[in-house]
């Protein structure tokens, strides 16, 4: 794959142990990427999720960054709910 758009975004958590359940619950689809037009790679960064996508496109790397966004969002308010239950 040849890159040609890249962005990183950093994401501050309020816990560890958030940071920790966010990650375990978006790893499986980082290692087995839907597309070939773009690359993911999550790291951890004391309590910054770092999310690097690499594509071969602005179209592969806008639709990629937007599913991942979606993913943390809606990971984050299911762990709020279970947090505050």
């Amino acid at each position: 794959m040849a890159t040609r758009a890249k962005a990183t975004v950093h994401l501050k958590f309020t816990s560890e142990k958030q940071l920790t359940t966010l990650l375990n619950a978006l790893m499986p689809e980082a290692n087995a990427p839907v597309t070939r037009r773009a690359n993911v790679k999550l790291e951890k960064d004391g309590l910054f999720l770092v999310l690097t996508v690499e594509a071969e496109d602005t179209v592969a790397l806008r639709a990629t960054l937007n599913a991942y966004l979606r993913w943390i969002n809606s990971a984050i308010n299911v762990i709020d709910v279970v947090e505050h239950a």
